[in-house]
């Protein structure tokens, strides 16, 4: 009896939290959702699984999700295995022809279609892209010193359009052309994520970390953050390190009109869906405008 009182009591719960869900659903119907998947989640078969399933049952409901990922520590491992020894420049890795031909290999390969995979496997609809398809990315050199580590200078993203308008959901490596014939670059995956959310003007930029979000200097997690508080808490040394790359990336797609970014943890359970269907929220969002629908709990 006990324990169908808990499982009566379990739905009843549920039932409460899709009702709750509703104005979110209302006002993320049609809107486009571009999610830099990486970090830890992407090494676990558990929470490639839990991921596909978020993204599959946005789908369902209505979001249109552009999924761009990561992969730096499975070329790591590739490149141990095929005996190449990587240089530093500033502590930012050389990018040297054989390297490029290994992160192309990983990224547009390996990773790009164990995603793609497990997206469908959840019953959803998804193809593997890179940046070099339908010349979605051409990039230039982002510093001579560091070989083939592209900045993005030209976009192209009719093609992922075509692909989400026809219920398909994009994944893209983060693999890019450049302005010369058969030059490839590697691209870093927020940076290729913030460029794309930004081209496509998009509702929302998801970066799943495996950090909590934004910390002040007491060492609080900022739950809502504008791009002004941004800027001063990086002249201010409060935001550094690996996080100074990611709230560039957020001021860059928020100036391309990008309406929220925000930085979240991908090792939370459901993290994307989280963010975007509940009251609570996730993470940090950054955003310079009031949300349409204001959460009933403050972020």
């Amino acid at each position: 009896m006990k324990k169908q009182l808990r499982t009566m009591q379990d739905s009843i719960a549920t039932a409460k939290t899709l009702s709750e869900a509703l104005p979110y659903l209302q006002r993320y119907s049609g809107a486009v959702v571009v999610v830099k998947f990486g970090g830890n989640a992407m090494g676990d078969d558990d929470a490639m699984a839990e991921f596909a399933r978020d993204i599959v049952l946005m789908r369902q409901v209505g979001v249109n999700p552009v999924v761009v990922h990561g992969g730096g520590p499975m070329i790591n491992d590739m490149l141990n295995k095929l005996g190449i020894k990587s240089e530093f420049v500033r502590g930012k890795r050389v990018t040297d022809k054989a390297t490029v031909e290994v992160v192309e290999m990983i990224l547009s390969g390996l990773v790009n279609k164990r995603i793609v995979q497990a997206i469908n496997d959840q019953g959803g609809r998804a193809v593997g892209i890179s940046g070099k398809d339908d010349d979605l990315m051409v990039c230039i050199a982002d510093d001579p010193e560091l070989g083939f580590v592209g900045k993005p200078v030209e976009m192209n993203v009719q093609v992922l359009r075509d692909l989400y308008n026809a219920g398909i959901i994009p994944v893209v490596a983060p693999v890019a052309t450049g302005m010369e014939d058969n030059e490839t670059f590697n691209v870093n995956g927020d940076t290729a994520a913030g460029a794309i959310a930004g081209a496509l003007q998009a509702d929302r930029l998801l970066l799943l970390t495996d950090v909590s979000g934004v910390k002040n200097a007491a060492g609080e997690v900022m739950t809502q953050i504008s791009p002004e508080e941004v800027r001063q808490m990086t002249a201010d040394g409060v935001i550094a390190g690996g996080m100074i790359p990611k709230t560039e990336t957020a001021l860059m797609a928020l100036d391309q009109g990008v309406r929220a970014v925000t930085i979240l943890d991908g090792r939370l359970p459901n993290a994307c869906l989280l963010e975007l269907f509940t009251d609570h929220g996730a993470g940090s969002q950054i955003r310079s405008t009031v949300p349409r629908v204001t959460p009933r709990v403050r972020r």
